[in-house]
């Protein structure tokens, strides 16, 4: 694949969109993000995009009443910035058709758990750690994958474990899944870079 042009869609604190401008920065992942788009005018993802000077705009249904058009606008946003990978950050809202028909296979999430557990709608941050303690699993982690239509589908790219302590608050789970998660999903955004994983076909 050609060097990545990431267009990252966030929604709230943006701590792994922070992780990626940092490799980006650093050198260690071989690509640059060239726009950053919310579904949330306050979300924190915005700020941070634009104190390292990455454009960034916030589209929701605000902007957009009308879902099409947020689609259109979403795709045509990422088109003119040169965009070849989407990686998702925290985004809680699902994508329209025409990015989905677009960009296909270089739509990727990352899951807090190792799915298919613990997924579909709804299971987001502190209700997959709980669903997690609740259920007795030994293991959780992180899941790296292709985006589909509906929540948490699509084909698996890659997955990580954590270990499930006797111990384990919502909180403490939380801190581990979301250190593995972010180191995780930047491996596989360099080896992407580097040819070793196929996007977009």
């Amino acid at each position: 694949m050609p060097h990545l042009t990431l267009g990252i869609l966030a929604s709230h604190r943006g701590t792994t969109l922070q992780a990626i401008i940092d490799a980006c920065e650093n050198g260690s992942l071989d690509a640059e993000v060239a726009v950053v788009i919310s579904n949330n005018s306050n979300s924190m993802a915005l700020d941070r995009a634009g104190r390292h000077g990455i454009k960034n705009c916030h589209m929701s249904s605000v902007t957009h009443p009308q879902f099409a058009s947020l689609d259109e606008a979403i795709l045509s946003t990422l088109r003119e910035a040169g965009v070849n990978l989407v990686p998702l950050a925290g985004y809680m809202r699902p994508l329209g058709p025409q990015m989905m028909s677009f960009y296909g296979k270089r739509i990727l999430n990352v899951h807090p758990s190792l799915l298919p557990r613990h997924g579909g709608k709804g299971m987001y941050g502190d209700r997959v750690h709980e669903a997690v303690l609740g259920s007795g699993d030994p293991f959780t982690g992180a899941t790296v994958h292709f985006v589909e239509g509906d929540y948490d589908t699509g084909p698996m790219i890659s997955q990580v474990k954590v270990a499930v302590q006797a111990d384990d608050t919502v909180e403490t789970l939380r801190d581990r899944v979301q250190g593995a998660e972010r180191s995780h999903y930047l491996d596989v955004l360099r080896r992407i870079a580097r040819g070793e994983i196929t996007v977009g076909v």
